[in-house]
């Protein structure tokens, strides 16, 4: 059953600018499923949110998904390459950067 990956590409898709780039990967092993998210990096603030809160509400709706269809169901956010996206980053990062850490 690929009910959780769709409902994730449905839920995703949702929420970010750029739905056309939005990648779905799922793997099932003896721990569950997994399933592995990759998003235009411009849309990185949207997927995790304010400290981690949209992630949080993700992961906890394809819990739920889990449940239904018995099975244990883990989300992997991938960060795309180069760092944060394009919507900001932690006030610690961008100090780091002033001071060329």
């Amino acid at each position: 059953m690929e009910a959780d990956k769709k409902f994730l590409e449905f839920l995703v898709k949702s929420i970010v600018d750029h739905p056309d780039d939005v990648e779905v990967n799922r793997k099932v092993d003896e721990m569950g499923v997994l399933l592995t998210l990759k998003v235009h990096p411009m849309d990185m603030g949207q997927v995790v949110g304010k400290g981690g809160s949209t992630a949080q509400a993700i992961r906890a709706l394809l819990r739920i998904v889990g449940i239904k269809n018995n099975a244990r169901v883990n989300l992997k956010i991938l960060e795309p390459e180069g760092g944060h996206g394009g919507r900001g980053g932690s006030r610690v990062d961008e100090a780091a950067r002033e001071m060329n850490l």
